[in-house]
């Protein structure tokens, strides 16, 4: 049986993110050939249209409104719940993302739907859809299946691969008048802080530090070999609580979630609260002075050593490999 899906494209400064492309591909598996109809929100996104069809989706809806313009639970439901009324779609995947851990089961409680979060995989497809997703702490995995109502899904970044680019497909493009009344919170102003390169949720490599980096300073090496691999630069929440860095870095469960394919561990110790945030990584690389050091046993790779010392030779080994 074909089902219509919905999907959710994320924007952030003009451009859409990772997840939204990763999400038409899991509405695929979902769908078993059924539409798969992108959904985008916002005060200007009708530019973004094309792209989430050259990725697979056959159709997009745009809802623009002066409240769209930054993220309210109540504003951006509000949209959404206008959708879903008109579209009438058996599935709906979110990112797992700040966004879509908050929108999700908000629309989910209203339709009186269950909620799959934190997706990593999906097996089969149709009605024998299974949805796959890590339970305490990634320690183990867990298969569920919706049995009825609508199938509301967040998926990981990182973990569904997404369809390939496709210039040639076309698709109609619909926007829906929606009027967002009654919000109780109106943002202002949005204060961001200046960061550096990738995205940390979305980052193919992270190079990140434990309380081993010694200082503020001690960073800089770090984010010298992340920028060389193209990466982004991540932290243990030892070294947020030591104030070397910023919390936005921290990865772990009170953290990020992060599955990029290459994750290099410097000066981190492997506490079971970091492990939670970065465990799923597809290869993990330990730099730490102590060879007993638990994060060792869930490297992939050890080298035991000064990261002060390991990590400024890597970097001039990557910097000669890709000059080559």
């Amino acid at each position: 049986m074909t089902k219509k899906v919905i999907v959710l494209g994320e924007a952030r400064e003009g451009a859409l993110r990772n997840v939204s492309f990763e999400a038409i591909a899991a509405a695929k598996k979902i769908s078993s050939g059924g539409e798969i109809v992108a959904v985008l929100l916002g005060d200007s996104v009708q530019s973004l249209a094309t792209e989430m069809i050259h990725y697979g989706a056959d159709r997009v809806v745009t809802v623009e409104h002066p409240h769209l313009k930054t993220y309210t639970s109540d504003g951006f439901s509000q949209a959404i719940m206008a959708v879903v009324q008109s579209e009438q779609p058996d599935a709906f995947v979110f990112g797992h993302t700040a966004l879509g851990k908050d929108l999700s089961p908000k629309v989910a409680s209203k339709l009186k739907s269950g909620l799959i979060s934190d997706v990593t995989a999906i097996e089969g497809e149709g009605a024998d859809v299974v949805f796959v997703r890590p339970i305490f702490s990634g320690k183990a995995f867990e298969k569920v299946k919706i049995k009825e109502g609508i199938d509301f899904v967040t998926i990981r970044p990182n973990n569904i691969d997404p369809l390939a680019h496709d210039s040639s497909r076309s698709g109609d493009v619909s926007a829906v008048s929606v009027e967002i009344t009654n919000l109780r919170t109106i943002i202002k102003e949005v204060v961001r802080k200046s960061t550096e390169g990738v995205d940390l949720s979305e980052a193919k490599v992270i190079v990140a530090g434990g309380r081993g980096v010694k200082s503020e300073d001690g960073f800089e090496p770090l984010k010298e070999l992340a920028r060389v691999l193209g990466g982004a630069v991540g932290a243990s929440r030892g070294a947020c609580d030591a104030d070397y860095c910023d919390y936005s870095l921290q990865i772990g469960q009170t953290g990020k979630v992060v599955t990029p394919d290459l994750y290099i561990a410097a000066g981190i110790s492997g506490a079971i609260q970091h492990l939670a945030g970065m465990s799923n990584s597809k290869i993990i690389v330990a730099i730490n002075k102590d060879p007993e050091a638990s994060i060792f046993k869930v490297a992939d790779y050890g080298i035991v050593g000064d990261l002060f010392e390991v990590i400024p030779m890597l970097t001039e080994e990557f910097k000669k490999l890709k000059a080559n």
